[in-house]
């Protein structure tokens, strides 16, 4: 869509949902903390200093699974203000949304496989082709839908890892299995991780494929039923229009920002108590009761969820103060081009951590990470305002957008305004 048919406040929670996801990333997987065993893990955390300390427990209060989720709620939020915009005209989304999903499945699995093992584009455009299914639906089957997928699609998540333990015959070959699998996934993450730290492009890509298809593909497939509920919550906001006239639905966010707050504290809140029982050895891991795990799963939805609502209408208050909305709307240009920066922090992080760049990964502290992160991103911002001031869209958006219709859409901005007012030639517009 052009920019005048754009909703800024949607571009400003993008870009802002986009440098949490940033961090996420970072304090996880790039800086090779996700590699390490989880005793050298917990073992730093003990002895970290002051700003780790803080930084660390910050991110996993405030951050941890909460800016993917508003990154989600976006991705269905938009499906809905395409699906009003093709009905709007008469249209139907079906083929041209089709399109759009299969072109950014491919650019998705390009991102996997040769950049990037996290990738989310993939998951997004498989799980997106499921929006179309409840498109008709009413707001409440929304709803439910919503937090069925959410709640009970995390303990699904964790009955699948725990599936072999569960069938076991006896608690003692239940615990021998887990004992195997931890042996296992530890091996395949310190050869990933020696790959990474130490190898070629050639050696990193190779690692990916082994890791991502015997380690981490199984964990991806625990989060797509929360993350699909996360979709419809944002399908069912578009539908309802909330965001067209947030001066209409201030009671709604105003309520929304403190049950949000509520929620998140207790979800997360509960998670950090027993991170923290687990840093001090209150307890082990392996100690926990079996039943532990599958009532932390829908308590870090809630946290998730409550955290991503207090986010969501946080900014849509403040956007209602001018101030406020000037310094938030800078953030737009980012969310428009948020494939672009996307794919563009990947390959940063990836030259600045992996061996065959700058060899940074399991040398930066939380501290650092969230300094390196935050440095990357305002960067970004202001390429991004230089970029749209003469081009329509990102280049990765571009390439997407002209892969989806077909042909080469108008780059440049004067390109696109001399196309919009050619005369016209026998009833048409000149190309």
């Amino acid at each position: 869509m052009d920019s005048s048919e754009r909703l800024v406040l949607l571009d400003a929670l993008r870009g802002f949902a986009l440098c949490g996801v940033f961090i996420s990333n970072v304090m996880g997987w790039f800086s090779g903390r996700a590699f390490l065993p989880r005793e050298q893990v917990l073992s730093a955390l003990t002895t970290a200093s002051l700003a780790d300390t803080v930084a660390w427990q910050g991110f996993a209060l405030l951050v941890a699974g909460k800016f993917i989720t508003l990154f989600s709620f976006l991705f269905g939020l938009g499906f809905a203000v395409q699906m009003g915009r093709a009905e709007a005209r008469g249209a139907s989304i079906t083929p041209l949304y089709v399109r759009r999903l299969g072109v950014m499945l491919a650019m998705g699995l390009s991102h996997l496989f040769l950049i990037w093992y996290g990738d989310i584009l993939s998951t997004y455009a498989v799980l997106g082709l499921g929006l179309l299914l409840f498109r008709g639906r009413s707001d409440r089957t929304l709803l439910v839908s919503a937090l069925l997928f959410a709640l009970v699609g995390s303990v699904i998540g964790v009955v699948m890892l725990k599936l072999p333990q569960l069938m076991a015959d006896t608690p003692e070959a239940g615990a021998a299995i887990v004992k195997a699998a931890n042996e296992r996934s530890a091996a395949i993450k310190a050869r990933t991780l020696a790959a990474y730290a130490h190898g070629s492009w050639l050696d990193t890509t190779k690692a990916t494929f082994h890791f991502f298809f015997h380690d981490y593909s199984p964990l991806l497939l625990t989060i797509m039923l929360s993350t699909f509920g996360r979709f419809l919550l944002g399908l069912l906001a578009g539908k309802r229009r909330i965001f067209h006239d947030v001066p209409q639905h201030l009671r709604l966010f105003r309520r929304l920002l403190g049950w949000g707050l509520v929620a998140g504290v207790i979800g997360s809140g509960s998670g950090l108590v027993l991170q923290q029982l687990l840093v001090k050895q209150v307890f082990t891991p392996e100690s926990l009761p079996a039943w532990v795990s599958f009532a932390m799963a829908p308590l870090r939805q809630v946290g998730e969820l409550g955290f991503a609502a207090v986010y969501v209408s946080g900014i849509a208050l403040l956007f209602q103060r001018a101030t406020w909305q000037r310094g938030l709307g800078l953030l737009a240009p980012v969310g428009r081009m948020a494939l672009t920066n996307y794919l563009s922090q990947s390959i940063i992080s990836v030259l600045f951590f992996y061996g065959f760049g700058l060899g940074f990964i399991t040398k930066l502290g939380p501290a650092a990470c969230v300094a390196y992160c935050l440095s990357v991103f305002s960067v970004q911002v202001v390429w991004s305002h230089l970029w749209l001031a003469r081009f329509r869209f990102g280049p990765a958006e571009w390439v997407w957008r002209s892969l989806t219709y077909g042909k080469a859409q108008p780059m440049r901005r004067e390109d696109a305004a001399n196309q919009r007012t050619a005369p016209a030639v026998n009833g048409s517009r000149l190309p």
